[in-house]
């Protein structure tokens, strides 16, 4: 099973997976501990709030994607894509691996920042999309997500 985790700085575990293009890769092997096996620096073009393609990304070789935050619309939009997203409040990203697999860390819903996200989604048409991902193997099942709006991320101040 493999992981990616959102670290701007390669250390921590960090916010906005929307607009992240660095991840700490880990890998787990059943019975084993989770390891760093690859960090990923993508190009702005393929931070999944700028990427619009069709083909494959480099996420698409992860079960997990793991951040700080992110809109309940790239929740949805990794499920999709048939990779599980859920945030952590950790700012350690072996931790975090670590609660996903204890069963600590669930597949995302709503933020609480969707409110915040309705707010700048007036320019989207209104309708529903349901995403289906799922996990491979340790157990986790089946993550349904729901969406309104076409955004595939929250709005992010700044970014």
């Amino acid at each position: 099973m493999k992981f990616a985790v959102t670290s701007q700085n390669f250390r921590t575990v960090t916010p906005h997976a929307g607009r992240a293009r660095r991840f700490l890769v880990f890998e787990v092997e059943e019975g084993t501990e989770p390891k760093e096996v690859d960090r990923l620096d993508l190009a702005k073009e393929l931070a999944m709030h700028d990427w619009h393609g069709t083909g494959a990304h480099p996420l698409d070789a992860v079960d997990v994607l793991i951040a700080g935050s992110f809109g309940e619309g790239f929740g949805q939009r990794m499920a999709s894509r048939g990779i599980v997203a859920v945030r952590t409040d950790k700012t350690d990203p072996l931790e975090a691996v670590k609660d996903y697999l204890a069963g600590k860390l669930a597949p995302a819903g709503p933020s609480c920042d969707e409110s915040h996200h309705h707010q700048h989604q007036h320019a989207h048409a209104h309708g529903h999309g349901h995403g289906h991902g799922h996990a491979h193997g340790q157990g986790h099942g089946h993550a349904e997500g729901h969406a309104h709006g076409g955004c595939c991320c929250h709005h992010e101040e700044g970014a």
